[in-house]
């Protein structure tokens, strides 16, 4: 039976074991780039025993970043600390992922610890947001101008020059953003999708756009690297995205070569009311994992090493996805593996710190 420590080969990477550190902005970038914040910060998961170690959501163009702090993967300029962070992860058996993000309507904000509100377009750093339709996400804030066909065109472009930036600097494993309200995520709702063209109205128009963004990032990303896709799986919100359209969803990316679905869920409704509870989420990757044979990775309010155990023990997804908990404690997998009695590697610098 798997357990947490089983090792699991997705393509042809194998990952030795089922944690993975979910993307967390730090908002510490200027114009983008990586810094020696970020080989720290991502650095240290690997050195603590993560098999999986994904970056924040990182903007495939600069209007596409939430703050002006946001790391992104727009010019080449970004690919050489970027190679480096990844060849430091790859040094300490772990994976190096990168999250491609696009925020839409929920971009041009200040960072979280000068307020998080929105920066109109006609403010100093402010700039005009994009989104399917003029629908802002607050009634407060400023509405985005809905996309034309040649700014969805610009869009896909973007994301397929940052996937082959993505392979220059030697990710891994590339995630499509496409949950918490941000632009991919306002394109499948009907919460923010009103479109009359072939990209709204329908579920298959509205999960258009995404496709249409998987097969541009796979005409450059490696065929033998894995291929994610981030969702939201409820809109938690009634006529919005809901369970049933993301199992449907994932019927459909099963045949369109993507590999695994990280199972979040919310953020496209200002008043959805959240249900928080240990491992909220880990229902959504169940389901999707058992209806459609996809492989799922759960995430929400999973804290303890008994608890990421069973959800791999009980089938209920093939990898834990970890934000607070790692932002606590970077070494949890190696503090996990001592209280589920696996014995697993330790950086040699670490190793008279072991557990006896």
């Amino acid at each position: 039976m798997p357990h947490l420590f089983s090792p699991v080969k997705i393509k042809n990477i194998e990952f030795k074991n089922r944690l993975m550190v979910s993307p967390m902005c730090e908002y510490s970038s200027e114009d983008g780039f990586a810094n020696d914040w970020h080989l720290v910060h991502l650095g240290s998961r690997a050195v603590g025993g993560a098999a999986l170690v994904i970056t924040e959501a990182t903007a495939v163009s600069p209007e596409g970043r939430i703050t002006a702090a946001d790391l992104g993967i727009y010019k080449d300029e970004h690919i050489a600390k970027l190679k480096q962070i990844t060849d430091f992860i790859h040094q300490h058996d772990a994976v190096a992922g990168i999250q491609l993000a696009h925020a839409g309507r929920k971009a041009s904000h200040l960072v979280p610890w000068d307020g998080g509100r929105q920066i109109p377009s006609t403010q100093p750093g402010g700039w005009i947001t994009v989104a399917p339709s003029a629908l802002p996400f607050t009634e407060n804030e400023e509405p985005p101008a809905a996309l034309d066909k040649a700014g969805i065109e610009k869009v896909k472009t973007d994301f397929k020059a940052a996937a082959l930036r993505a392979v220059k600097a030697g990710f891994k494993v590339v995630e499509i953003h496409a949950a918490h309200g941000y632009l991919v995520h306002e394109f499948l709702s009907p919460l923010s999708n009103h479109r009359t063209d072939e990209y709204g109205g329908s579920f298959e128009n509205r999960i258009r756009f995404l496709l249409e963004i998987v097969e541009t990032v796979k005409e450059v990303w490696p065929e033998e690297n894995p291929l994610f896709v981030r969702i939201s799986a409820t809109d938690w919100t009634e006529g919005g995205w809901s369970a049933d359209d993301s199992v449907a969803l994932a019927k459909v990316l099963t045949g369109k070569g993507i590999d695994l679905i990280d199972c979040s869920s919310g953020g496209n409704a200002a008043s959805a009311k959240i249900p928080l509870k240990p491992g909220y989420q880990v229902e959504f990757a169940e389901r999707i994992k058992k209806e459609t044979g996809m492989l799922t990775g759960a995430v929400g309010l999973i804290t303890e090493a008994e608890q990421a155990d069973n959800i791999i023990r009980q089938g209920q997804a093939d990898l834990v996805i970890m934000a607070r908990e790692f932002l606590r404690d970077p070494y949890f997998p190696l503090r996990a593996a001592h209280q589920l009695d696996h014995d697993v590697k330790w950086p040699v610098q670490y190793s008279r710190a072991k557990w006896q």
